[in-house]
């Protein structure tokens, strides 16, 4: 949480983005094999242009997977249905090179191989968690509201509420905040992929009054401003568009910026990779510290070594909200989060084929029974340990 009187803007693409089709993708090939083998190693990356989907990696399982088969259902499924879009499910051509796991690196997350014998790491890194009381999701309100705006995008699509709208799509929205609170939506961008024949006064005002008003109402006013398609047409989208890669925006996947990003991307990964599964984990902790009025808003760093099963470090930053101080709240997490990654997996149940689903609209903030990451089942504990029990707590949204 910053203090003082600022703009502050989070983005959000549509599932038929192409950096976000390659996460699905991705994605879609780890659950899969998860359905299969819940052991199975997957670092799976993909890449997509005109015409063209290309899936590379590492992966040792049990399992088998038809990715032709599947890579096209995913493109299917996304709405890459039409030879007219520019790109086509039954068209496209799908290239695969996989290969297995490096033994090097599978010994030190294998349990009782390595050096060490927890199963460790599956590579050196921080990951960085966030909560905050702007929304009822614990989230901060920009990147919540540019979600809602491209998931709203995507129902109108799929609903044929809109029916001129192709799957590619942006949101872009900047808040502005007073003494550190947000105050109303300075300004909306939205870019929407639309079929050639529909006039930009149509779409304009199509996207202010179907989508924009219905997410962000109450957040407007006679000032906000609106960008919408402000090259003036965005017919060619998707793959033909723009090249697509896994991981690449994995800003939009969690926080919208507002903190900092440790830079691994979540995609593709199973969950000995604490890309993924400490930054879930890092969520967990952060929410259920707000969540416990510990504080108004809870950044936490966690870091790792290759093999090794506890975190080099656990960093808290309650940005000056905290009821106690900080150094105590992390005596806290150490005392009551299970930090390594076996455990990890274990708390947060990650050995599950639920990950597709993640790739699009944000990894964090959902309201699914999945997504156990998002559960504040540790607040009274946190609470009653830091002695704030049968105490007041703020309110959880501004």
């Amino acid at each position: 949480m910053r203090n003082g009187n600022f703009l502050f803007t989070s983005e959000s693409v549509t599932e038929g983005h192409p950096d976000k089709l390659c996460d699905q993708v991705s994605d879609a090939i780890l659950d899969e094999l998860l359905k299969q083998d819940p052991k199975s190693r997957v670092a799976i990356e993909t890449l997509t242009t005109t015409g063209l989907i290309v899936v590379a990696g590492e992966v040792t399982t049990k399992g088998y997977v038809d990715i032709q088969d599947l890579v096209r259902g995913v493109v299917r499924d996304i709405g890459y249905n039409k030879p007219e879009y520019g790109f086509d499910s039954d068209q496209c051509s799908v290239l695969v090179s996989l290969h297995g796991q490096s033994p090097d690196i599978s010994q030190g997350v294998t349990e009782g191989e390595g050096l060490h014998k927890e199963q460790g790491a599956g590579d050196q890194g921080s990951v960085f968690g966030y909560a905050c009381n702007e929304t009822k999701e614990l989230m901060p309100l920009p990147i919540q509201l540019a979600h809602k705006l491209t998931e709203r995008l995507a129902e109108a699509r799929k609903k044929d509420e809109v029916k001129w709208l192709r799957p590619d799509g942006k949101s872009q929205v900047t808040v502005e905040y007073e003494n550190g609170k947000p105050k109303r939506v300075d300004t909306i961008v939205v870019s929407a992929q639309h079929d050639p024949d529909v006039s930009y006064d149509e779409i304009r005002g199509t996207i202010i009054s179907r989508i924009i008003s219905p997410v962000c109402g109450e957040w407007i006013d006679e000032q906000t401003k609106y960008y919408i398609n402000s090259t003036g047409k965005f017919v060619v989208g998707g793959p033909p568009g723009d090249t697509g890669l896994t991981g690449r925006k994995i800003i939009v996947d969690s926080y919208g910026g507002y903190i900092p990003h440790g830079g691994g991307a979540y995609s593709g990964k199973d969950a000995s990779k604490v890309d993924r599964s400490a930054s879930y984990m890092a969520r967990y902790i952060a929410k259920n510290v707000v969540a416990a009025g510990l504080a108004e808003s809870c950044e936490v760093q966690l870091a790792y070594a290759i093999g090794i099963a506890d975190p080099i470090s656990v960093y808290i930053n309650t940005y000056g909200t905290g009821k106690i101080p900080d150094e105590e709240i992390s005596k806290l997490v150490r005392k009551y989060f299970r930090l390594k990654p076996k455990e990890i997996i274990e708390e947060l149940k990650l050995l599950r084929p639920i990950f597709r689903k993640t790739a699009s609209y944000g990894h964090f903030g959902r309201n699914d029974p999945d997504f156990t990451w998002e559960n504040t089942d540790k607040a009274e504990i946190l609470r009653e340990a830091a002695g704030l029990r049968g105490k007041a707590k703020e309110s959880a949204v501004y």
